[in-house]
C-alpha cells in the first residue's frame, strides 16, 4: 500500500508557521508579554525603566496603534482582533511578519514537497496570512476570556478599597498592583493617566470601547452616573459585581448546554476534510481514475461549496446569543 505524507507535511508546516510567529513575539517582547505571569506587564516595565511617563507612553502606543490602521492592506481583516489581543507589534510589523512567515512557508514547501512553483507560492502566502490571523485570533479570545473572568474580582477589590476610605483612583491603583494581566496593566494605565490629569471616567469609557466589552461599559456608566448625581459608589459597584458574576454564570451555563451541539457541528464540518486528508495519505492515487474526466472539477467545486455552507450553517445553529 502506497502512503503519501504530503498532506501531513502541509499541516506540520502550517503549525510551524504559527509557532514561529509566537517565538518571534516572545523573543522581541520577552515573557512579560505573556498573560500567564503573575506580575503585570506594566509593573515589569517599571522595574526595568523607572520613568513612569515613558512606560505609560509605550503602553498607550501599544494599546491604541491598531485603531487607526484599517487602511493598511490585509491588516483590516484582523485590526479589531489585534486590538482586543493588545498585540504589541505595530500594524506594519504584523504585515511584515505575514510576509516573513509566508517566505518561510514557501521555503519549507520547496524543501519538503514536490508541488509546482505557483502552488507553493499560493500555499505559502495562504499559510502566512492565515497563520498570523489564527495566532492573533487565539490571543484575542484568550485575553478577552481572562479579562471577563478577572473583572468581578477586580470590582470587588475596588469595593473593599472604597469602604475603607480610599478614593476611586487609589482603588483602581490597588487593583493594578494586585491583579495580573490583562486587567492589571489596563487599570495601571488608567491610574497613570489619572495622575497626569485625565478624567478616570473618560479612561474607563475609552477602555470599554477599545475592548468592545459590555461589562466594561457597565462599569464606565456606573462610575459616570455616580460622579454626576452622587451616591454610594461602593454599593453601586458591589451590585455591578453581582450582576457581572450572574452574567458570567449564565454564559458558562449556556456554553455547557450547547457544548455537545458545538462539538457535533465541529465534527460534522471537519469529518469530510479529515476523510479527504486520510484518503490522500493512505491512497494518494484514489482519484486517478476520475480526476481527468470533465465532471471532476465541477463536482469538486460543488462539494466544496456545500461543505462551506455546512460549516456556516452549523456555526449559526450553535452560536446562541445571550
Amino acid at each position: 500500500m502506497q502512503i503519501s505524507m504530503a498532506p501531513l507535511i502541509y499541516i506540520l508546516i502550517f503549525v510551524a508557521v504559527v509557532v514561529i510567529v509566537e517565538g518571534i513575539y516572545l523573543t522581541v517582547f520577552g515573557k512579560s508579554i505573556s498573560l500567564n505571569n503573575r506580575l503585570s506587564r506594566r509593573l515589569t516595565l517599571l522595574e526595568k525603566n523607572a520613568n513612569r511617563e515613558q512606560v505609560l507612553e509605550q503602553l498607550r502606543k501599544e494599546m491604541n496603534q491598531h485603531l487607526t490602521a484599517n487602511n493598511i492592506p490585509l491588516y483590516s481583516l484582523l485590526a479589531k482582533k489585534a486590538q482586543r489581543a493588545n498585540i504589541a507589534f505595530s500594524p506594519r510589523g504584523i504585515v511584515g511578519i505575514m510576509a516573513l512567515v509566508s517566505v518561510v512557508a514557501f521555503l519549507l514547501l520547496t524543501v519538503f514537497t514536490e508541488a509546482t512553483l505557483p502552488v507553493r507560492a499560493l500555499l505559502g502566502a495562504g499559510m502566512g496570512i492565515f497563520g498570523v490571523y489564527s495566532w492573533v485570533n487565539r490571543k484575542a479570545k484568550k485575553r478577552m476570556a481572562l479579562l471577563e473572568e478577572q473583572l468581578p474580582d477586580s470590582i470587588e477589590l475596588m469595593v473593599r478599597s472604597l469602604r475603607v476610605g480610599h478614593p476611586f483612583s487609589t482603588a483602581i491603583g490597588i487593583v493594578s498592583k494586585e491583579i495580573p494581566d490583562p486587567l492589571g496593566t489596563e487599570f495601571g494605565v488608567i491610574t497613570d493617566e489619572a495622575a497626569y490629569g485625565r478624567d478616570v471616567t473618560e479612561s474607563l469609557k475609552a477602555f470599554a470601547e477599545r475592548m468592545d466589552s459590555q461589562d466594561l461599559r457597565f462599569l464606565a456608566v456606573a462610575v459616570s452616573i455616580q460622579q454626576q448625581s452622587g451616591g454610594n459608589l461602593a454599593e453601586i459597584l458591589d451590585g455591578l459585581a453581582k450582576v457581572i458574576r450572574a452574567r458570567f454564570r449564565l454564559f458558562r451555563r449556556v456554553a455547557a448546554i450547547t457544548a455537545e451541539a458545538k462539538w457535533s457541528g465541529m465534527f460534522l464540518s471537519g469529518f469530510p476534510i479529515g476523510a479527504l486528508i486520510l484518503i490522500q495519505v493512505v491512497r494518494p492515487n484514489y482519484y486517478d481514475a476520475v480526476q481527468d474526466t470533465p465532471a471532476f472539477i465541477p463536482a469538486a467545486m460543488f462539494v466544496a461549496v456545500f461543505l462551506v455552507i455546512n460549516i456556516i450553517y452549523m456555526k449559526v445553529m450553535t452560536n446562541i446569543k445571550v
